[in-house]
């Protein structure tokens, strides 16, 4: 029986979540949830994640949820695979720091392209944060590609961000920013798509 249930749904943030659960050879059961049939509105779902989104990870001590949270407990549950700083409180910090700009700022400026109604009821304003979003997104990718200086978002040590920030650069492209101008994500990008563990995630993830 596995240990933990993880619910994710294709082309979403829990990508990061279940990248991060192979690193650390997790034992769970994956399930998708199909958005376009609002299974994640379901009222059996919402008895897991009242939030009625992804990702969620059901255990043995209750249900969490949002990215940064699922990270940090992974990395620390999983401690022999060196997925996180954890003997350096400052460092893990500044692990915690990119994580959050992800989930508060990249993946916010990406909901806007068409999640614009949760911020406005008016179908112009609607219209005004889409049509702001490759400047926003870009605006973002900047910042981190001047952060980049090691081959990993912490240097030389691969983590649970690298991740994460994997599974929000993928959305660059399809939020019209040139990403020929940003060669170290590229190159980022590139060395995660040689990672098992990443090429399991996003088989499975569809």
């Amino acid at each position: 029986m596995s240990r933990w249930t993880f619910y994710t749904c294709p082309a979403t943030c829990a990508l990061a979540t279940h990248i991060a659960l192979h690193e650390a050879g997790a034992d769970f059961t994956l399930v998708k949830l199909d958005f376009a049939a609002q299974q994640q509105q379901s009222a059996e779902y919402l008895k897991v994640n009242p939030k009625g989104r992804v990702p969620a990870l059901v255990t043995k001590h209750g249900v969490l949820t949002e990215t940064p949270a699922l990270l940090a407990f992974i990395a620390q549950r999983f401690p022999q695979m060196n997925l996180a700083p954890l003997d350096d409180p400052f460092r893990f910090a500044q692990m915690q720091e990119f994580n959050s700009y992800l989930a508060s700022t990249m993946h916010v400026a990406h909901a806007h392209k068409r999640r614009g109604a949760r911020w406005a009821d008016d179908p112009a304003a609607q219209e005004a944060m889409k049509r702001k979003v490759p400047q926003t997104m870009r605006a973002c990718a900047e910042l981190i590609e001047q952060r980049l200086d090691g081959p990993w978002v912490m240097g030389e040590q691969y983590t649970v961000a690298d991740g994460y920030l994997y599974t929000i650069a993928g959305w660059l492209e399809g939020d019209d920013v040139d990403t020929s101008t940003l060669p170290r994500l590229l190159a980022h990008r590139a060395r995660m798509n040689q990672r098992p563990a990443v090429q399991k995630a996003v088989a499975e993830a569809g």
